[in-house]
């Protein structure tokens, strides 16, 4: 675990980053005492387009146009 000052952090934050990216640990401290902990964000992976497909269906009536009373709500003003 790399333990580094705030102030030092400051400089070497890149370098911090990879370090956490490889694997390290490391956490800032402010006078000796530890107060954040530097972590990757879990990845959320690819999107895949389709992924959805044959899980989602449309109402046969979704192109059909809104009822006049629906319609009036979506015009301005």
């Amino acid at each position: 675990m790399v333990r580094i000052s705030v102030h030092d952090a400051k400089a070497q934050l890149s370098r911090l980053i990879a370090d956490v990216l490889a694997g390290r640990e490391v956490v800032t401290t402010r006078r000796n005492v530890a107060v954040v902990r530097l972590v990757p964000i879990a990845s959320r992976g690819r999107r895949q387009f389709g992924a959805l497909k044959g899980r989602i269906a449309m109402d046969a009536r979704f192109d059909e146009p809104l009822p006049e009373d629906e319609l009036s709500d979506w015009q301005p003003g």
